[in-house]
């Protein structure tokens, strides 16, 4: 029941917080857009959240927990955060003074690149009973390396990355996409410290290294 009450909670108040930043800079709820936004985002995440508390509670209640033990992993969350913020408002302020456009054809791509993402980001979870969404090794972890682990090192955040490049897209806003744009950068930063916390502490994870070379996107990185 407390994993019920917190998965809850945190559900209703990231719908809440994603509709006050959206639509208040909006200063209108006719922001159809956002709408949009908010039922491809939420309504995925909470079949998802449903799933795992039946059948992986315990995976659940680590992707719950954000509080991050690294110092770096620390100000990489801070940025995100600050990101997303200013994109979100970014996104409302354009829908309300008019500053860009993105024309239906864009909207529904950047729609269908965001639903893929997101049952890719669902397969990642299945295929690792480990993921957190801090940075840290279990006792008795092991290296998981088959499925999309076995073409790059970081499917995860290779998946987060275009989702998040879509938000701005089904949002109706280019000037957003600036704001989104640096989290690669974030995400470059996570990785190589998320790096270095697994080879000291996770066994076999430099041979993993050696076998898949690529850590988000084949032939480039």
């Amino acid at each position: 029941m407390k994993l019920l009450f917190n998965a809850l909670a945190k559900f209703i108040l990231g719908l809440v917080l994603v509709g006050a930043l959206l639509f208040l800079p909006a200063g209108s709820f006719c922001y159809q857009n956002a709408w949009l936004f908010i039922g491809l985002l939420f309504i995925p995440m909470l079949v998802l959240g449903v799933v795992l508390f039946i059948k992986a509670p315990t995976l659940l209640e680590k992707r719950l927990n954000a509080k991050e033990k690294e110092k770096t992993q620390k100000g990489v969350v801070a940025l995100s955060a600050l990101l997303f913020l200013s994109g979100f408002i970014v996104a409302g302020l354009d829908f309300r003074f008019g500053w860009s456009h993105i024309p239906l054809w864009g909207v529904i791509g950047g729609s269908v690149v965001l639903l893929v993402s997101y049952a890719l980001y669902a397969e990642v979870m299945r295929e690792n009973v480990y993921l957190s969404r801090t940075i840290a090794v279990e006792e008795d972890q092991k290296v998981i390396d088959t499925g999309l682990y076995g073409i790059v090192r970081h499917p995860m955040y290779a998946v987060t990355i275009w989702l998040f490049l879509s938000i701005p897209v089904v949002l109706g806003s280019l000037w957003s996409i600036l704001c989104f744009l640096p989290y690669i950068a974030v995400i470059v930063i996570r990785i190589r410290n998320e790096e270095k916390v697994l080879e000291k502490g996770l066994l076999g994870y430099s041979e993993y290294k050696k076998r898949v070379k690529y850590r988000l996107l084949p032939l480039i990185w």
